[in-house]
């Protein structure tokens, strides 16, 4: 699974990169780097509203409320969709047709047990680059306590799920899953609305080269999940 991860790069360099407009945010309302995202919290991720669209930037709850779940507490259950189900699941193939998108990140973390203890571990691109996790998003709009219909006084809430798939050779000696990685050649495939062909989508969903990754043992632990680290600026 995928429970942790970090959020250092400065924004001016995510917008260069996975090629979105920063519009009118001002500097002061940009977000802190982050090196413990936790589930529940909001996330920075890139969407195509539509085909030939410009990307964008949007932030979205991590843990997917699917548009017609009674209750959004489902989210908590659903940080992570498996990619060898995600077509098949009623909670993910929705989205996976219609709303997928890149999840921004530079690092992942996954535990080892050694002994009674669990050392942590942050994997990252070897060059140190920026990751595109391949997501899913929804939006869910509230139902009334009848469950039917929807309640117009809840705002919509859009949130978000991380697809993942097998361990490379770099990580399975921690954990026997990662999160996709998606390579930036795919990125205009996964986020077309257009392409709803799971045929074409799956085969995306791979390891990514272990060759291309490397790991550090967290001797000092996680930071805390409410704990920014220095300024995305």
């Amino acid at each position: 699974m995928c429970g942790r991860f970090t959020l250092r790069t400065p924004l001016t360099v995510l917008a260069q990169q996975f090629l979105f407009d920063l519009g009118d945010l001002p500097q002061d309302e940009w977000p802190p780097a982050r090196d413990n995202i936790c589930p529940t919290q909001d996330v920075a991720v890139v969407r195509q509203p539509g085909t030939g669209g410009r990307r964008e930037l949007a932030w979205l709850h991590w843990g997917l409320i699917p548009s017609w779940a009674k209750d959004k507490k489902i989210a908590s259950g659903l940080i992570n969709a498996r990619c060898e189900t995600v077509a098949e699941k009623p909670a993910f193939r929705t989205a996976l047709a219609r709303r997928r998108c890149l999840i921004l990140a530079d690092g992942f973390y996954e535990w080892k047990k050694e002994g009674k203890q669990k050392l942590p571990f942050l994997f990252h691109a070897k060059d140190e680059r920026p990751l595109a996790f391949a997501g899913l998003w929804e939006c869910w709009r509230g139902c009334n306590p009848s469950g039917k219909t929807f309640d117009e006084s809840i705002p919509p809430l859009e949130s978000c799920t991380i697809i993942t798939t097998a361990a490379n050779e770099l990580c399975q000696p921690v954990h026997e899953r990662m999160p996709v990685i998606l390579d930036p050649a795919d990125y205009d495939l996964w986020l077309d609305p257009s392409v709803t062909d799971r045929q074409r989508l799956l085969p995306l969903l791979t390891p990514y080269p272990a060759e291309q990754m490397s790991a550090v043992a967290c001797t000092q632990g996680v930071p805390h999940r409410s704990s920014p680290s220095a300024s995305l600026l």
